[in-house]
């Protein structure tokens, strides 16, 4: 039985998304689909609207056989780290192709880049330190990078982000001599920033900005997404009356940061080059979480990797914590969220050849990034009544979802 592999995060799972299966199915001829998703905090450095177990369920609704949880230190990362835990965990699951979205919509274009990039890697990493020395932030700094090694056609544009992404997940199998055939689908009607729903097929930003605004699920935003999603988003509402976002955990935040030393702030993993004393100087003065990153950001620190850091401050991700995985060559284990009876077939057959654990509950593992796991979740669900809060906690300990 053969696996391709999607690497997602399904913030909302969307009819784009859909698309996106659909396609992999028909490009990889694969038998089973296998997400790698992130969990509760996604790689922009933003709270997943519902939390995963709810997304899981949606995929596996959606046409999914089986959800793995791309690890917390990997999924709150930039695009090399983020593509390192993807590619690695469908590795170790034995996928035989993976299929990921593009501005491009041709691999040969990823190949072709790849092999550019490795000819001319120590000029593009000379222009990339130059580029940083001057100020400017780190992707700006790789586009110019980029293009000064001749990465600047319009079919390999790399300053958009799936084609970031994909080209990572290209690098990260190359460079490993890994036996998993790549294959990419063209991001069709919106692009990945849009704000405004204009089709059927709308950005995953654009569903969730309607979404916060209206505070309940409209006729226009449900035409966007399954009735699987819908359900789900209406089932973790309903629950919690929550839809989780950023200024939901701005007290919380600013309570942490009031509280920490600057030493303590630069220990965090992303705070470098003296940010610890920007976050703590504007950290009194801010009256919402727009506020205190508009008031932090410049060119060379953008919105993005503020909202890592924000990230890494809630969970008290350290540097160290963070070094176990620049050191190790692949993941220390797969974690499985959810599947369906075709998915648990491909893991009955699979799972004896792997060469890491297959981790359902996170009490029968002991790895050190289960910490990390542990920690993401109590800060995702702080926000919640305390009687909630235990009992979305305890799904972590519990068996996958099967449907």
């Amino acid at each position: 039985m053969d696996a391709c592999g999607l690497i997602v995060e399904y913030n909302p799972f969307h009819n784009g998304h859909l698309h996106h299966l659909v396609e992999a199915k028909k490009e990889s001829s694969a038998s089973c689909m296998i997400a790698v998703m992130s969990g509760n905090f996604l790689q922009r450095g933003e709270p997943a609207i519902i939390d995963k177990f709810h997304r899981t369920r949606a995929a596996l609704a959606g046409g999914i056989d089986i959800v793995l949880e791309l690890p917390f230190v990997y999924a709150v990362q930039s695009s090399d780290l983020f593509a390192k835990g993807s590619v690695q965990t469908l590795n170790e699951i034995g996928v035989s192709s993976i299929c990921f979205g593009s501005e491009s919509g041709t691999t040969s274009n990823f190949t072709s880049s790849y092999e550019i990039f490795k000819e001319k890697e120590t000029i593009f990493q000379a222009e990339l330190r130059k580029n940083l020395h001057k100020g400017l932030s780190f992707p700006d700094a790789s586009k110019h990078a980029y293009e000064q090694i001749g990465l600047t056609s319009d079919e390999m544009d790399l300053s958009q982000p799936n084609n970031i992404l994909g080209f990572s997940y290209i690098k990260e199998i190359l460079d490993h001599d890994l036996a998993i055939k790549a294959f990419t689908v063209k991001r069709t009607k919106s692009g990945y920033h849009d704000q405004t729903i204009s089709s059927t097929i709308a950005s995953a930003t654009s569903i969730r900005k309607q979404l916060l605004q209206e505070g309940h699920i409209t006729e226009h935003s449900a035409s966007t997404f399954p009735n699987s999603t819908k359900q789900q988003l209406t089932d973790y509402y309903h629950k919690t009356a929550v839809w989780h976002n950023w200024e939901q955990y701005f007290s919380l935040l600013q309570y942490r940061v009031m509280t920490m030393d600057h030493n303590e702030i630069a220990a965090i993993h992303g705070v470098d080059e003296g940010l610890e004393y920007r976050i703590k100087k504007t950290a009194k003065h801010a009256q919402s979480l727009y506020e205190w990153v508009d008031a932090i950001k410049t060119k060379r620190y953008t919105w993005t990797r503020i909202q890592r850091v924000f990230v890494h401050i809630l969970t008290n991700t350290k540097k160290e914590h963070i070094q176990l995985i620049k050191t190790n060559e692949s993941v220390p284990y797969v974690r499985l969220l959810g599947m369906t009876k075709q998915g648990q077939a491909y893991l009955n057959q699979q799972k004896k050849a792997m060469n890491v654990p297959l981790v359902s509950q996170l009490t029968h593992h002991n790895s050190p990034l289960l910490i990390s796991e542990e920690k993401a979740s109590n800060a995702y669900y702080s926000i919640l009544k305390p009687s909630l809060r235990r009992d979305f906690i305890k799904q972590e300990i519990g068996p996958p979802i099967i449907i």
